[in-house]
């Protein structure tokens, strides 16, 4: 099963057995770093909702950064979203790279199905 995606040549999601992989980023222009995290993470729900997971089952993310020194202020976003139980944080790497336009980040997961 594959979720539709806005960018030619690649969905947003896909689910195969027992797993499920997402990705997402906001293009907005004007958005802080803050803003594109949430609606990021925003998009990332809905995505693993249609696939059949939730952020409780997320295994593996990546974050995209094109400004490292942003990391700070996508943190406290990310670990607002993520919840404080320890036993759902998944392992996560944070990577600094040329994303396209005014993106600012770019988040990557591999979740289990629900």
């Amino acid at each position: 099963m594959r979720s539709a995606c806005t960018v030619s040549g690649r969905s947003q999601g896909t689910a195969f057995g027992r797993f499920v992989w997402a990705i997402a980023t906001d293009r907005t222009a004007s958005a802080t770093i803050q803003e594109q995290t949430r609606n990021t993470l925003s998009e990332l729900d809905r995505v693993l909702t249609e696939l059949g997971s939730n952020r409780n089952r997320i295994l593996s993310a990546t974050v995209y950064l094109a400004r490292m020194s942003d990391k700070p202020q996508m943190d406290a976003v990310w670990v607002e979203w993520i919840g404080s139980d320890k036993t759902h944080w998944p392992q996560r790497a944070c990577v600094g790279a040329a994303l396209e336009g005014k993106t600012l980040v770019e988040i990557v997961l591999l979740a289990a199905k629900a």
